[in-house]
């Protein structure tokens, strides 16, 4: 593969068929954008240098690719008049004068590092002038036909409208996908017109100076041809987006990841999986999580750009940017948001939701609860119905439970609010001030009991009947008796 390797993708145009506010190459596939998927693919190639059209759109596309790639050279074709004007476009704006020259598509999400660098490969070991990436496919019908010569050489492209009906036997098609060597490429730009109905310049016509310059050109049929499928509207946003995520899903199931439901899974392409984790079905793993090895995750769950240690085990859960140590247990019912963390075997119970807090080695939420801006200690354990109150209408503060602390159910601690080591609570706790390490908080004052209160607030009711039943341990039956 020629070292001198430039990759130009093209994102100029406005796809009107998405009928969206948002340019067609930012719409998300598995966790990136489609453009983010071939920018991926072409920095497999460890190319000297990629190169982005742009043109509707171009500053929040511009934005977009940088955030990703920052090294990537930004070309702006102001005008959308046809791929070969966008190529001189990006061969300006890169000043390539020597080497290969790729050409892409910013809307192929499924195009693979490795299917291109065998493209590439193949057009440097045959030192041609254009080199196609084409397909072979059992319906051609709608796509341009390669058309070779008995040496086996690409004479010309023909589009299906233009075909006779031997030419559309042909099963060959065109992805337009090319490979140029960068020295005919600045040669032939000058030179393609725009002498059709549209108006335009077209790339493709650079096959037709080759051969009039008498230049070899050819082309590598790809064995994965749904790779160059470009997506046009959503109907086939979303048929590719599940065939992306298939494979995906696949992949990881080969490495020794067990999926028990591969249709109800999704995995993003920038989720990391260690080996034995289990996945159970209705599970999605979104953005950049990692999961350790012999992690159990779902039923039902969702994880957006999070960690999870090794053996941990996250049921019905929905977590973003969290953190899960090894081992410990998440849910079923859980609410983990940005900044939760838990520590190694600890526990995070049923209806709990967590956010922006760090819940200790061996600590526990294991019910009803809201924990939010908190540090909770090493083995301590949180009641049922607890409400950490960080909001006091102006600003968040914070609580802290030290190691081994047991507090009570229904407690609400108002922070800001410190609980010592081995400090406890008892049941109904308004929690204000600090309490010192081994201590009792109780804030309830004494129960008192008002006799009777049913019988005379509730006379003739059930609530009234059982109570006087069992006053005087007679049933209702018996009581009537006596009194006729």
């Amino acid at each position: 593969m020629s070292s001198e390797l430039t990759v130009i993708v093209l994102a100029a145009g406005g796809g009107t068929r998405m009928k969206s506010k948002t340019m067609k190459v930012l719409h998300p596939l598995a966790g990136r954008s489609m453009i983010g998927h071939v920018l991926a693919a072409a920095h497999a190639l460890e190319p000297q240098q990629v190169v982005a059209v742009v043109g509707h759109q171009r500053e929040a596309v511009g934005a977009h690719i940088h955030q990703a790639f920052p090294d990537v050279v930004l070309a702006v074709q102001e005008d959308q008049l046809g791929t070969g004007h966008a190529v001189r476009m990006a061969v300006e704006a890169a000043g390539t004068s020597a080497g290969t020259v790729l050409v892409a598509y910013g809307d192929t999400p499924l195009l693979s590092g490795e299917s291109l660098r065998e493209f590439v490969a193949e057009h440097d070991a045959a030192e041609r002038a254009v080199s196609i990436l084409s397909g072979i496919v059992a319906d051609p019908f709608g796509y341009g036909r390669v058309l070779r010569n008995d040496e086996g050489d690409v004479e010309s492209i023909v589009e299906e409208k233009d075909a006779t009906r031997e030419q559309r036997e042909v099963r060959e098609i065109n992805s337009g996908i090319l490979a140029f060597d960068a020295a005919f490429l600045g040669s032939a730009l000058p030179r393609i017109g725009n002498d059709n109905a549209k108006g335009e310049y077209y790339l493709t016509d650079t096959i037709a100076i080759a051969r009039e310059d008498g230049l070899t050109v050819g082309a590598h049929p790809v064995d994965d041809v749904m790779q160059t499928e470009g997506v046009n509207d959503r109907v086939q946003l979303a048929r590719l987006g599940a065939e992306l995520n298939r494979r995906i899903v696949e992949g990881w199931m080969r490495a020794g990841v067990t999926v028990m439901d591969p249709a109800t899974t999704w995995i993003d392409a920038d989720v990391v999986l260690g080996g034995d984790v289990t996945i159970l079905p209705g599970t999605q793993l979104l953005g950049a999580t990692v999961v350790g090895e012999d992690a159990v995750i779902g039923p039902d769950t969702t994880l957006k750009d999070c960690e999870i240690g090794p053996g941990a085990r996250v049921v019905r859960a929905h977590g973003e940017l969290a953190v899960i140590g090894a081992e410990a247990s998440v849910g079923p019912f859980s609410y983990l948001r940005p900044g939760a963390t838990l520590g190694v075997k600890g526990k995070i119970g049923a209806f709990v939701e967590v956010k922006n807090s760090t819940i200790g080695e061996g600590a526990k939420v294991p019910h009803l609860s809201y924990v939010g801006d908190a540090d909770i200690g090493e083995g301590t354990n949180i009641g049922a119905g607890t409400i950490f109150a960080n909001y006091d209408g102006v600003e968040k503060h914070r609580t802290r439970i030290g190691r081994h602390a047991k507090t009570a159910s229904n407690n609400t601690f108002v922070a800001p609010v410190e609980i010592g080591d081995g400090a406890g609570t008892g049941a109904g706790a308004v929690v204000r001030r600090d309490v010192p390490p081994g201590a009792l908080a109780v804030s309830s004052g004494p129960q008192r009991n008002i006799d009777e209160w049913a019988l005379r607030k509730r006379a003739g009711t059930p609530q009234a009947r059982a109570a006087e039943e069992a006053l005087t341990g007679r049933p209702d039956a018996e009581r009537d008796v006596a009194e006729s």
